[in-house]
């Protein structure tokens, strides 16, 4: 899709309300609602309600409930691993609706389609989720691909783009152009920027190589590590880029291998990741391994031996699954049981973080509970944490900053009877 021109969220919203008057007017006051929407039932000369605008004026708003929609890989096998993320929201949800009766009053209905984690699947979703389901706004999407194709129609459409679980440094930096589209996880940049300054901190004068997915994803990170390096102390001596559509990635790691690297930056997804390393097992070659964040979950050791993976460091923000003495993590698990989500997971733990946020941003907009509003909210939070949080991690935006996690911690696999686990270690890391 052609890039849009940068938008002011305010010209629209205000743009869109005045298109619905105008409708309103012409069809000579129609009781028939939109669907995903609720007839106006306000008496004439009762002021509205302290909890959010008129039902019927604002897309999947109702008197009883609020309509949120996502994007997500479903099946496959990007559905096999990162799935389990709105699954986790949607079990929040639950909690949130069946223990609080919902947010401002009404009942969370979040509903997911599948991206197929591709771009055109992932429009036609975001079309039918917009203009046929009539979301109040698009909460928690998955992957960088099929989002690359959503953001300048949602912006566009003036609907919210929040949380969004891609990575790509795009979508959380251009407020200005994109002011709709709100980042949860770390950007590739700052994440790559993050094992460039450890590197060089820690593993001076070893040579650096580099696996990198052809997208925004592999791009980015590649870029973070070059700014976080200092050239002084290491230097890249090979960068490899394969394709989604690879079925292997033999030559890249036999190149990596040759050039003498010493240390690699996977940017790479779980099943290329594990394919990375057990290619350089065969070869005897074992550098020290360092994995984007989209990895960080035991669902790896499915794909490769942990005896492998002992040593490798990736990055992340909160608590991990296997805390299960800590209260927030034990009560997670107590969720996902009670309301009907995934097998607990790290992942499963971002995505009722993710729901947390939603859930937080929804209540600071109940007095205005417009898309406008919800923006307006979203962009008031300040050092919000949740108990699932790391210590010293807070989420903050601005209507010039649109990034949730932008600090964290390395992780690092150790194995212990056979068994993989993350650990995390050493300082907090913050983006500046």
């Amino acid at each position: 899709m052609q890039a849009v021109e940068p938008l002011n969220r305010k010209a629209v919203a205000i743009g869109v309300l005045l298109a619905i008057i105008s409708l309103a007017v012409a069809c000579g006051g129609s009781e028939d609602a939109l669907p995903g929407t609720a007839s106006p039932t306000q008496p004439a000369g009762t002021a509205p309600a302290a909890t959010s605008t008129s039902s019927g004026e604002v897309p999947g708003v109702s008197d009883t409930q609020i309509l949120l929609g996502a994007d997500c890989p479903l099946v496959g096998a990007y559905g096999a691993v990162y799935s389990m993320i709105p699954e986790a929201s949607k079990a929040y949800f639950k909690y949130i609706n069946e223990t609080q009766g919902g947010v401002c009053g009404r009942k969370i209905v979040y509903k997911v389609e599948d991206n197929g984690s591709d771009p055109a699947k992932a429009l036609e979703a975001a079309r039918k989720l917009v203009e046929q389901d009539k979301v109040f706004a698009m909460v928690g999407s998955v992957d960088d691909l099929p989002h690359a194709a959503n953001w300048d129609y949602l912006n566009e459409k003036g609907v919210p783009d929040l949380l969004v679980s891609a990575g790509g440094n795009r979508f959380g930096t251009d407020p200005q152009g994109h002011p709709w589209t709100v980042q949860m996880i770390p950007s590739y940049t700052i994440e790559g920027t993050f094992f460039g300054q450890y590197i060089s901190q820690n593993l001076p004068g070893k040579k650096v190589g580099v696996l990198y997915e052809n997208s925004d994803q592999g791009i980015d990170e590649l870029a973070g590590l070059k700014k976080g390096l200092d050239p002084q102390k290491n230097e890249i001596v090979a960068a490899q880029a394969y394709e989604t559509t690879d079925i292997s990635v033999t030559s890249q790691m036999v190149n990596l291998k040759d050039a003498g690297a010493e240390v690699v930056m996977l940017g790479s997804t779980p099943g290329f990741t594990a394919q990375a390393i057990k290619e350089a097992d065969r070869r005897g070659w074992h550098p020290a391994w360092f994995m984007s964040y989209v990895n960080a979950d035991d669902m790896l050791f499915q794909f490769v031996s942990p005896a492998l993976l002992e040593g490798a460091i990736s990055f992340q923000a909160f608590k991990l699954v296997d805390w299960k003495d800590d209260p927030a993590v034990a009560r997670h698990l107590e969720l996902m049981r009670q309301y009907g989500g995934p097998a607990p997971a790290n992942f499963t733990l971002y995505g009722q973080l993710l729901a947390e946020v939603a859930v937080e941003a929804l209540s600071r907009a109940c007095d205005n509970l417009t898309r406008e509003g919800l923006m307006d909210a979203v962009e008031s939070i300040k050092d919000f944490h949740s108990d699932l949080l790391l210590d010293g991690v807070n989420i903050s935006f601005s209507d010039t900053d649109h990034i949730a996690l932008q600090n964290g911690r390395m992780l690092r696999i150790t194995v212990q009877d056979g068994k993989g686990k993350f650990e995390y270690f050493g300082p907090l890391y913050a983006f500046e």
